[in-house]
């Protein structure tokens, strides 16, 4: 597929390396030289030097040929003529990152009116994730599929563990659950039955969702009741991502403070919101944070702009009392990091946008999907196309590729945790975990045509 990006910061960088491995021509526009020259020294696509808005940058891009144009660019207004040009001038489909609150209310019209089929707003799909984060029983990663049936979770080895130093196929594992990834160091790895598990590893535990709580009871994983729920958060820098968090809480009854250094800013925050206490002060001044009683908050988020400011701030917030600490984060390279020094979760913008879109213009029908660990691995719930090579056929018999593993199938409101003799249907919704390295041998198992997607099946997903 021929694609065009606009703007290369966090990310469009990482929509580079994302779609790269989709086996996509990627063309890439950005006023900064040296950003043409990081992407010049780390990836093969071809780079053009100036504004995207230009209608001759476009053209010389070849954008009347191209499948998708996405623009991800500081501006939004740049973005939107951005995608309206290429538009005008052949480009089949286009995406444009729209962040600013204020034009909220306008995206429903700015798709329907100015033929822009999609639009992004990483800081909004950051707040909703991380408010699910907040309302979910587990501290560590969870996220459901398959009708809220399946469930992924990330459980935190330690040297006490009943799992630590043991092969996978010496444990009395549940047969409705499965150990689907490793993550040691940073490095994620799909085991098989001979891998050991060690101290300090996570383990990705993938299955129906009552065994799966089950078994993470069993390891003395802590569950929330239903008088733990969240009641009170405290959120440190006054981003767009915090306002438009403080806005979910606000709406779910959630008492929400927010700590803001800039007094410009802690005003905006004052007049935009309606029951959200905006303090004007320094999140990273312990005193500060004791005197707003920080030790009585169901939950801390850092969203400054800073990624090691917040990861320092919820490490403070943890050692403090709060009990459940999340961070924004944007940088791929902290993640083994953040498994090291036991952050509970950390939400990244750019990985979220990356989800989207790929979960936008990838073959198939993909329902739902997570990217874990910076982008190394993904679970995805797809509906397999008619003619698909793993219909109609034993698994055993499909050669399912190593780093690919089918999780769940989801039949007649039933889950079905697949053995070998397993049969995919053409209306099943399928689990499936892979890594990063293997999504295209996932696209050819689901989907019949060769060469990456048609372009009229673009944003078609369920």
């Amino acid at each position: 597929m021929k694609t065009i990006i606009i703007g290369a910061g966090k990310v469009g960088y990482q929509l580079v390396e994302s779609l790269l491995h989709e086996n996509h021509d990627i063309t890439v526009i950005d006023s900064s030289q040296d950003v043409i020259d990081k992407l010049n020294d780390n990836f093969d696509v071809l780079t053009l030097k100036g504004n995207g808005v230009s209608s001759q940058l476009l053209m010389q891009a070849d954008c009347a040929n191209a499948d998708l144009l996405i623009a991800v660019t500081n501006s939004d207004e740049a973005n939107i003529v951005s995608c309206i040009t290429a538009k005008k001038l052949g480009t089949k489909s286009v995406i444009a990152r729209v962040r600013n609150p204020e034009y909220v209310t306008e995206l429903e019209f700015m798709q329907k009116n100015l033929e822009i089929e999609y639009i992004i707003n990483p800081e909004l799909a950051a707040a909703q994730e991380i408010m699910r984060l907040l309302l979910d029983s587990y501290n560590s990663y969870a996220v459901d599929f398959a009708k809220g049936r399946v469930r992924i979770i990330e459980v935190q080895i330690d040297s006490y563990s009943d799992l630590a130093n043991r092969q996978i196929k010496d444990l009395d594992l549940p047969e409705s659950i499965i150990i689907a990834a490793i993550s040691r160091k940073g490095k994620v790895m799909i085991p098989n039955g001979f891998d050991f598990i060690y101290p300090k590893d996570n383990l990705y535990v993938l299955g129906e969702r009552n065994s799966i709580d089950l078994f993470v009871r069993s390891l003395g994983v802590p569950i929330a009741h239903d008088n733990e729920k969240i009641r009170n958060v405290l959120i440190v820098g006054g981003s767009i991502i915090a306002f438009y968090l403080a806005k979910e809480l606000e709406q779910v009854g959630v008492n929400v403070k927010i700590i803001e250094e800039k007094l410009e800013r802690c005003r905006e925050l004052a007049e935009g919101l309606n029951n959200t206490l905006v303090l004007h002060g320094d999140g990273t001044d312990i005193e500060l944070l004791k005197t707003e009683n920080i030790e009585k908050m169901d939950a801390f988020v850092a969203a400054t702009g800073f990624d090691e400011e917040n990861l320092l701030l919820t490490l403070l917030a943890k050692q403090l009392g709060a009990k459940k600490v999340i961070a924004k984060v944007s940088r791929s390279s902290y993640n083994s990091v953040i498994e090291t020094i036991g952050i509970d979760n950390a939400v990244s913008p750019k990985l979220i946008t990356a989800r989207d879109i790929l979960r936008l213009i990838r073959g198939g029908k993909i329902v739902s999907m997570s990217l874990l660990l910076g982008g190394q691995a993904e679970v995805l719930e797809i509906v397999p196309q008619e003619g698909a090579p793993i219909i109609n056929r034993p698994l055993k018999d499909v050669g399912i590729p190593k780093g690919v593993i089918i999780g769940a199938i989801f039949r007649n409101d039933k889950i079905i945790i697949p053995k070998g003799h397993a049969v995919i249907g053409r209306n099943d919704r399928v689990v499936v975990f892979t890594l990063e390295s293997d999504v295209d041998k996932v696209k050819k198992l689901f989907n019949p045509k060769r060469g990456g997607v048609p372009s009229h099946e673009l944003f078609n997903s369920d």
